[in-house]
C-alpha cells in the first residue's frame, strides 16, 4: 500500500466518522427544537397568563414577593429572568468544556435538566403561576447552557466550506421535529372531549410531551458525539468560569471584527427571540385568535421553516452568509410592520405573517451560527460559542423586557410588537459595517469561497 493511497483511505475514514458525528449532531435540534416550538412558542405563553390571570386581583395584577405585576406581563419577565440565569451559567459551562474537553456530560446534564424542567409543567394548573414562572427560568435557561456546548460542535465536526450547508441541516431537522410534534399535539388539543380530557389538562399534556420528547431524543447526538482531548489545564474549570469569560472578552480584544459580529447579532437576534417567544401571545391576547389557530400558524412557521433554512443555505453558497443574512432582516422589519397593522380576529392574515416568519426565520438563525464559526479562532470554541450563545439566548432577555413593560405601560400588545422594529433595523447597520472574510482571515480561519 503506497503512502497516497494510505491517506485516501484514512482521509475516507475520518470522513465517515465526521459524517457520523454530524447525523448524531442533528439529533439534538430535533430533540430540543420541540421546547421552542410547543412549549415557548405555542402553549406555555397563553396558559401561562391564563393561569397568572386567574391569580390576579380586580384590577389584574399578581403580586408576588409583593411586587405588583400585570398578569399579562408574567410570561415576558420569566422569560427574561431566565435569560438572566443563563448569562451566569454559561460562562462556566463554555469554560469547564474547553479545559476539561468533556462537552458530552455538560451537555447530557443540561439537557435533562431541562428536560425534567419541562415536563414538570404537566403540574401547572390552578393559580400556580409561580411555579410555571420557575419551571420556564429552569428550562429556558438550560436550553440555552445546552446550546453553548452544541454549537460548540460545529466547528470540530464540519469543514469550512460545508458549515452553512450543516448548520442549516441542524435547523431543519428541528423544524421537522416541531412540525411533528405540534401535529400530534393538535390533536390532542382539538380533540380533548372526545379523550375525556379538559381544555387545560390537554395543554398540559402538550407541555409535558416536549420534555419527554427532548430527554427521549438526546440519547442520539450523546451516543455519537466524542469529546476531543485537550492540553491539561491549570485549576479547575468550574470555578474559573467567570474568570475565563474576562479573559475570553480581553481575547477578543485582539479579534475585534469578531467582536462587532457579536454586538450585531447580539441586536437582531434578541428582536428574533422576542417575536419567537411572544407571537402567541399577540395572537391569543390582542388578535383574540383562539389556541388551535395559534398551532396551525406555528405548524405553518414550522414546515415553511425546514424549506426555508435549506434554501437560504443555497442562496448563501451564492451571495455569501453576510449579505443572505441582511436580506432576512429586512424581511422581519416588514414583517414586524404588517403584524401591527394585522386586524383582531383574522386568521387568515395570521397565517400569511406565518407564512412570512417560517421563511426566514431558520435561515437567519442558522446562517448567523455557521457565519460566527468562521471567526472563531481554533481551540476556542467552546468559549466563544459561550459568548455567542449569550448574544443567541442569554442576552435575549431586552426584548422581553421591552415587550413587558410596553405592555405594562400602554396595555397595548399592538405597542409591544412595534418597539421591536429597532432590533431589527439597529442589527442590519450594525453587521453591514462588519467586513467577514477579513474577521474570519484575523482568526487565523482558512476561507470559504463565499462568506
Amino acid at each position: 500500500m503506497t503512502a497516497e493511497t494510505a491517506g485516501r483511505e484514512a482521509g475516507t475514514g475520518e470522513g465517515d466518522e465526521r459524517r457520523r458525528e454530524q447525523r448524531g449532531w442533528y439529533f439534538y435540534d430535533f430533540a430540543c427544537s420541540v421546547y421552542s416550538t410547543s412549549v415557548l412558542t405555542v402553549f406555555l405563553g397563553p396558559y401561562l397568563t391564563s393561569v397568572a390571570k386567574a391569580a390576579a386581583d380586580a384590577d389584574g395584577f399578581v403580586h408576588p414577593l409583593g411586587i405588583p405585576v400585570r398578569a399579562g406581563s408574567v410570561f415576558p419577565y420569566a422569560v427574561s429572568a431566565s435569560m438572566v440565569l443563563a448569562i451566569l451559567l454559561m460562562p462556566l459551562a463554555g469554560a469547564a468544556a474547553d479545559r476539561t474537553g468533556r462537552k458530552k456530560p455538560l451537555l447530557a446534564v443540561a439537557a435533562y435538566v431541562g428536560a425534567a424542567a419541562t415536563t414538570g409543567m404537566f403540574f401547572l394548573d390552578g393559580h400556580r403561576y409561580l411555579l410555571g414562572a420557575l419551571l420556564l427560568i429552569v428550562a429556558n435557561a438550560s436550553l440555552a447552557v445546552s446550546m453553548v456546548l452544541y454549537n460548540a460542535y460545529l466547528p470540530q465536526i464540519s469543514e469550512p466550506g460545508e458549515r452553512d450547508a450543516v448548520s442549516s441541516k441542524g435547523w431543519a431537522f428541528g423544524y421537522t421535529s416541531g412540525a411533528l410534534v405540534l401535529v400530534l399535539n393538535l390533536i390532542v388539543y382539538s380533540g380533548h372531549d372526545s379523550f375525556g380530557l379538559s381544555e387545560g389538562e390537554a395543554v398540559r399534556i402538550c407541555l409535558a410531551s416536549a420534555g419527554l420528547w427532548w430527554g427521549a431524543w438526546s440519547i442520539v447526538p450523546l451516543r455519537r458525539l466524542r469529546d476531543r482531548r485537550v492540553s491539561p489545564a491549570g485549576a479547575g474549570a468550574a470555578g474559573s468560569g467567570w474568570r475565563q469569560l474576562v479573559a475570553t472578552l480581553k481575547d477578543m480584544r485582539r479579534h475585534p471584527l469578531t467582536l462587532s459580529f457579536l454586538l450585531a447579532y447580539l441586536v437582531y437576534n434578541d428582536g428574533i427571540q422576542t417575536v419567537i417567544s411572544q407571537a402567541s401571545v399577540y395572537g391569543s391576547e390582542e388578535l383574540g385568535l383562539d389556541q388551535t389557530t395559534l398551532i396551525v400558524a406555528v405548524l405553518l412557521v414550522q414546515v415553511l421553516a425546514v424549506a426555508g433554512a435549506l434554501g437560504m443555505g443555497r442562496l448563501a453558497r451564492i451571495y455569501g452568509a453576510k449579505r443572505t443574512i441582511l436580506a432576512s432582516l429586512g424581511v422581519w422589519t416588514v414583517i414586524l410592520a404588517a403584524g401591527y397593522f394585522l386586524p383582531a380576529g383574522a386568521p387568515v392574515w395570521f397565517f400569511c405573517l406565518a407564512a412570512g416568519i417560517g421563511l426566514v426565520l431558520g435561515g437567519s438563525q442558522a446562517l448567523s451560527r455557521s457565519l460566527f464559526s468562521h471567526l472563531v479562532p481554533r481551540g476556542k470554541e467552546a468559549e466563544y460559542f459561550s459568548a455567542y450563545e449569550m448574544s443567541d439566548r442569554g442576552m435575549s432577555w431586552l426584548g422581553p423586557l421591552v415587550f413587558g413593560l410596553a405592555y405594562q405601560l400602554t396595555g397595548s400588545y399592538r405597542d409591544a410588537i412595534i418597539s421591536l422594529v429597532i432590533f431589527f433595523a439597529l442589527g442590519f447597520a450594525l453587521l453591514a459595517r462588519v467586513p467577514v472574510r477579513r474577521a474570519a482571515a484575523a482568526a487565523g480561519n482558512p476561507l470559504p469561497e463565499r462568506i
